[in-house]
């Protein structure tokens, strides 16, 4: 039965078929609940107003076998993140999202690439001055990084997830609350311009509004 939502928005409905293993890790670290492994299906979910995350999870955990990882509200919207090593299983909890809120996915709110940079031979002390801000692999001097900011947020991951499918680079900072995404990589230069590609592309094939 759908809830009566009002003025809600769906913001992000962001399914990763299987996780990488610098995503899991990362995620791994920083996650409030269950934490994913390596191989799991996930499903990010963003919305506005921030609150009724707690009503969704709370259907799709009654409905569907998988885990929470993460459930946040801040100041404008609220992200839920659940996991499982049966992708039908996060298929269906995303079904269950969809019917809850009596939308279809095609409701989302289209993601886009805010803002992106590269850095070539990244100075040391930057590097080291970055370090001290993230909680990912460490960067290195003379490494490449890569730099992106997505809206709506909770976007980033799939950006994050399909970078690393793309290239073997090194996932130093993601942020998935709030009005924009972020995410840190870096490696060799030409993996992390391939990397770049695999993430905007990702990003560039999600239909929504």
């Amino acid at each position: 039965m759908a809830m009566n939502v009002g003025s809600y928005q769906l913001r992000a409905f962001c399914h990763l078929d299987r996780l990488q293993p610098q995503f899991a890790g990362f995620v791994g670290k920083i996650a409030s609940g269950a934490p994913p492994v390596e191989g799991m299906s996930s499903l990010y979910v963003e919305m506005a107003p921030g609150n009724w995350v707690f009503q969704v999870m709370d259907k799709v955990l009654k409905s569907a076998d998988v885990l929470p990882g993460a459930q946040d509200v801040e100041r404008q919207f609220g992200m839920f993140e659940v996991h499982s090593m049966s992708q039908a299983d996060v298929i269906r909890a995303g079904e269950v999202v969809l019917d809850c809120l009596d939308l279809p996915i095609e409701s989302r709110v289209a993601p886009k690439i805010v803002s992106e940079q590269i850095i070539t031979n990244v100075h040391p002390s930057q590097a080291q001055v970055m370090n001290r801000l993230q909680m990912g692999t460490m960067i290195e001097g003379g490494q490449t990084v890569l730099i992106m900011e997505i809206e709506p947020a909770a976007y980033v991951t799939i950006a994050a997830n399909e970078a690393e499918k793309a290239a073997p680079v090194f996932l130093n900072q993601m942020n998935v609350l709030g009005m924009y995404g972020r995410m840190w990589m870096s490696g060799t230069e030409s993996d992390i311009h391939a990397a770049r590609e695999g993430a905007a592309q990702a990003i560039n094939s999600i239909v929504g509004q």
